[in-house]
């Protein structure tokens, strides 16, 4: 089910708010590159800023950004944080690489309970996998898509399944399409 972006709703102070973004469109050119090691092509160049002007002007902006170092994460990660005119922390966490659902929870889970909101960047499947977990909702997740997850816990540690609700899953090519591009 496709799901456009709704708009902020009210929401507990002490409830977790989780956004988790596919990295940008990545390049296939360069054979000689590990998968690790491939950057962002001139479209995911270009879709990052766009995104991240989109889910500031949205106020969607985390306390906390954590990526995957794959190149095309971290450079994905990098523009969001610049573009959107954030000062939060990026982090950056080599398990997010080739994670499974529960790696994300993991991951997640280790982040200072002083900290409401967080952005993950990083891969698919585990992105859409970690959706369902959290929410029981199935989602694509096309590169540089934003999905805003808030989630009924207090503290990062009690992530589990289900604890979650979708509030919104962006998508650059539908919001291109909204702006007449």
């Amino acid at each position: 089910m496709k799901r456009s972006i709704i708009q902020k709703e009210i929401r507990s102070d002490d409830m977790k708010r989780l956004f988790l973004m596919r990295h940008a469109k990545s390049s296939w050119d360069s054979p000689g590159l590990s998968d690790f090691e491939r950057p962002l092509n001139d479209r995911g160049l270009n879709t990052a800023p766009f995104m991240a002007e989109l889910i500031s002007r949205r106020g969607l902006l985390p306390e906390f950004f954590i990526s995957s170092p794959a190149v095309r994460a971290m450079q994905t990660a990098k523009i969001v944080k610049e573009s959107s005119g954030s000062n939060a922390v990026l982090r950056f966490d080599e398990r997010i690489y080739e994670a499974s659902p529960n790696t994300l929870r993991q991951v997640v889970s280790e982040i200072d309970d002083a900290i409401a909101s967080v952005m993950l960047i990083g891969h698919n499947p585990g992105l859409e996998g970690f959706i369902d977990f959290l929410t029981s909702e199935h989602e694509s997740m096309p590169t540089a898509a934003v999905a805003t997850i808030d989630l009924e816990i207090e503290q990062w540690t009690s992530l589990a399944k289900n604890c979650g609700r979708l509030v919104s899953v962006i998508r650059p090519k539908d919001e291109a399409q909204k702006a007449g591009g």
